[in-house]
C-alpha cells in the first residue's frame, strides 16, 4: 500500500487507509497549533480517551518568507558547501578502501575539493538557467487559519467539560 505522495503507508491500526475527511464534533477552536496541541495534551493529562480526538488545520494558506536576496556569490557558496558534503561523503568511503598509506587524508580531501566544484558547477548551472526568475530565497511553511479540535461523539460531551476547565484555570508560567 502506498500514499498519494508515493511512500509506503504508515497508519496506526484502525485508522483509514486513504485519505478522508475528519468525523467527529466539535469540542475547541484555537488560533494556533500550539493552543490546540495543549488542549489534547490537558485531555492526555486528565486521562481521556485522545484516540477519539483529531486536530483539524481549516482555511490552509501556503505561507512563503523571503528570507533574503539571491546572488552569485550565495548560490556559489551553497553549492560549493553541499556539494563540499556529498564529497566528504564520498572521499570517507574512498578512504576506507585506498591503497594509500593509512591515516593519509588525501582521498578525504580529494572528495572534499571535487565535491565542491561540482556542487558549484551544478548550482551556477540550475542559477542560470532561472533566467533571474527567481533572484530570492525563500522558506515555504502549510498554516492554518484556525485548528479546530473534534471527538467522537460517545466522548465529546467529556472532553468539552475538560476544556472547559482548561480554558478557566491560568495559563502555564512562562508566556
Amino acid at each position: 500500500m502506498s500514499t498519494p505522495f508515493g511512500g509506503p503507508a504508515r497508519t496506526a491500526p484502525g485508522l483509514p487507509q486513504l485519505p478522508t475527511p475528519p468525523t467527529g464534533w466539535p469540542i475547541g477552536s484555537y488560533a494556533t497549533y500550539e493552543e490546540a496541541q495543549r488542549a489534547v495534551d490537558h485531555l492526555a493529562d486528565s486521562d481521556f480517551a485522545v484516540r477519539d480526538v483529531t486536530i483539524v488545520g481549516v482555511d490552509l494558506m501556503l505561507v512563503e518568507r523571503v528570507i533574503g536576496r539571491l546572488t552569485w556569490g550565495r548560490v556559489l557558496a551553497s553549492g560549493a558547501a553541499s556539494g563540499a558534503w556529498l564529497g566528504l561523503f564520498v572521499g570517507l568511503l574512498l578512504s576506507f578502501f585506498s591503497t594509500a598509506t593509512p591515516g593519509s587524508l588525501v582521498p578525504i580531501l580529494v572528495g572534499l575539493v571535487s565535491g565542491a566544484v561540482f556542487g558549484m558547477v551544478f548550482a551556477a548551472v540550475g542559477y542560470r538557467a532561472s533566467a533571474g526568475r527567481r533572484d530570492f530565497q525563500s522558506a515555504s511553511q502549510m498554516v492554518a487559519g484556525r485548528y479546530d479540535v473534534l471527538c467522537e461523539p460517545r466522548n465529546a460531551e467529556q472532553a468539552r467539560e475538560l476544556l472547559a476547565k482548561l480554558a478557566m484555570s491560568p495559563p502555564p508560567a512562562g508566556r
